[in-house]
């Protein structure tokens, strides 16, 4: 069964974040804050500052950051970081959360930067090896288990890992949060390739329906072996 469909399009994206961004000029609401009837986004940034505290993440990326709703989150709370900072493919995405900065006197130190990390010429990639203690990922696999594009003929959800792993400090930890996976598939997804390793899962309410238990949406730790 394909798994293709317009989330996993740059396309797609580009005109989200640009109708985004213009509301954005009109009312002031940065827009959508994925997996919010979750309570997701409080769930991390919780996590987040009990594990690593303020200025402590060693250098935090955001990766697929859209709006840039939690890294702008994150700073509000006290997580601040000279190395905060956010990436996107869409470029629509990175001129919005840009344009958020500049307005926002108390969001100072976030960076935004457009990259298409799983290709090996992106150059947001090739500048960033081992530079980041700390990965945070809020939808951004789910839309790439989306995508029917391939990388020297691999998925993108296969060559994710050593791409993520290649931009983290020995040690670092990687945060997927998803709804495409469970958490057993997201495990085996990321440490398929050995370079990362699971760590820790955040709790969800856990439904129960036809007799089998799950969560609208799981958080996964990993980290990177030595």
């Amino acid at each position: 069964m394909s798994h293709t469909s317009i989330l996993g399009t740059k396309k797609h994206w580009d005109a989200v974040y640009s109708k985004e961004h213009i509301l954005y000029n009109q009312t002031k609401d940065i827009g959508e804050c994925w997996y919010d009837d979750a309570d997701a986004e409080d769930k991390i940034a919780h996590f987040i500052l009990t594990h690593f505290g303020p200025g402590k993440t060693g250098g935090l990326c955001d990766l697929g950051t859209g709006n840039g709703h939690l890294l702008f989150k994150l700073s509000q709370l006290g997580l601040h970081n000279s190395a905060m900072v956010g990436i996107d493919y869409s470029s629509a995405s990175v001129s919005f959360a840009k344009d958020v900065v500049s307005k926002g006197p108390d969001l100072e130190g976030i960076h935004f930067y457009q990259s298409d990390f799983l290709r090996n010429d992106d150059t947001f990639l090739g500048n960033h090896s081992g530079k980041f203690g700390l990965i945070i990922d809020k939808g951004t696999l789910d839309a790439i288990f989306l995508s029917k594009e391939k990388y020297q003929g691999l998925t993108g959800v296969e060559v994710y890992p050593h791409k993520v792993a290649s931009m983290m400090k020995r040690n670092g930890v990687l945060l997927v949060t998803a709804c495409n996976f469970t958490a057993d598939e997201l495990i085996d997804a990321v440490t398929k390739t050995g370079e990362l390793e699971y760590w820790t899962r955040l709790e969800y309410p856990v439904f129960e329906f036809g007799g089998r238990k799950g969560s609208k949406v799981c958080t996964v730790g990993f980290r990177r072996r030595d």
